[in-house]
């Protein structure tokens, strides 16, 4: 008779998808959800009661507000009250900073302080609703069973899937944006530009969030370029996006042409650090 042999990441990862809840030492993992708003105050409410009635003890929220002028950072101080109330214990907190200058840099310092306090994995999730919550539990079990470094909520491997209410030029837009970044870059993730992303600390650590230089969404390429490059495994997990149903999109026309031109600033940084001996990192 011959010993089974161990399973591989993909099958661990597919056990744990499939099982329905995490095993009770996973769910009771330091996580924590870190979260921007600026003029969120119709949806943190509800996506905060959801993150914090899930069944993982060890999760925490941690809002970053931008001085929000709809009262969202005052909201979101009312909901750590009283989910402290109602727990005993603080699963929630708030980050309050003093001006807007980008959603890249509102989770750099969210990202930073979750580390700093102690998180084992950090959750990038927007505040809007377009993330599943459903899904967290399942991108911590598959960073748990494959040990990746950043696993993605990604729209754009089998079985992701987008909403109905984003019209075509939309969803060809999006995904024109992640073969383009994806293409200069040379990377295999398919959904690079999205947001719903597990990072592991010693991740976190490694990118070095203060010389990161994306202020807008492309902080989310950048952030993933970085992690392949110091040669981390980032894994896919399929999820619906959902698009928001309160609220308007803080997508303006800097922040799209930031992205545009940030995959080209990181190829050229990339090769002139080959080229100065620092060392190209692995193939991605």
């Amino acid at each position: 008779m011959t010993e089974a042999s161990p399973p591989t990441a993909a099958e661990r990862a597919a056990q744990v998808l499939g099982a329905g809840r995490l095993p009770e030492e996973w769910a009771a993992t330091p996580l924590t959800v870190v979260m921007p708003t600026y003029n969120e105050a119709g949806n943190l409410p509800g996506m905060a009661d959801a993150l914090l009635a899930l069944g993982l003890p060890g999760l925490s929220l941690l809002v970053v507000d931008d001085s929000s002028p709809d009262g969202t950072g005052e909201i979101a101080e009312d909901c750590a009250r009283r989910h402290q109330e109602t727990s005993g214990r603080r699963r929630m907190s708030v980050l309050h900073r003093t001006e807007k200058d980008g959603l890249g840099r509102a989770y750099a310092a969210g990202m930073a302080k979750a580390v700093e306090d102690g998180a084992r994995y950090v959750l990038q999730m927007d505040a809007d609703g377009s993330h599943p919550v459903e899904k967290v539990a399942d991108l911590l079990g598959v960073a748990l069973a494959t040990d990746a470094g950043v696993v993605v909520g990604s729209r754009y491997v089998q079985g992701g899937t987008l909403s109905e209410a984003w019209g075509a030029h939309r969803k060809l837009l999006s995904r024109w944006a992640n073969a383009y970044a994806g293409t200069i870059l040379g990377t295999r993730v398919r959904d690079i530009t999205g947001g719903f992303n597990l990072w592991r600390a010693d991740a976190v650590h490694a990118v070095d969030l203060a010389s990161v230089d994306s202020a807008g969404y492309s902080f989310q390429v950048e952030m993933k370029y970085r992690a392949l490059r110091h040669g981390f495994d980032v894994m896919e997990v399929p999820i619906h996006f959902e698009d928001r149903t309160v609220g308007e999109s803080k997508m303006n026309l800097m922040v799209q042409l930031e992205s545009v031109g940030m995959p080209w600033k990181l190829r050229v940084r990339a090769a002139r650090d080959a080229r100065g001996g620092l060392g190209a990192g692995p193939s991605v």
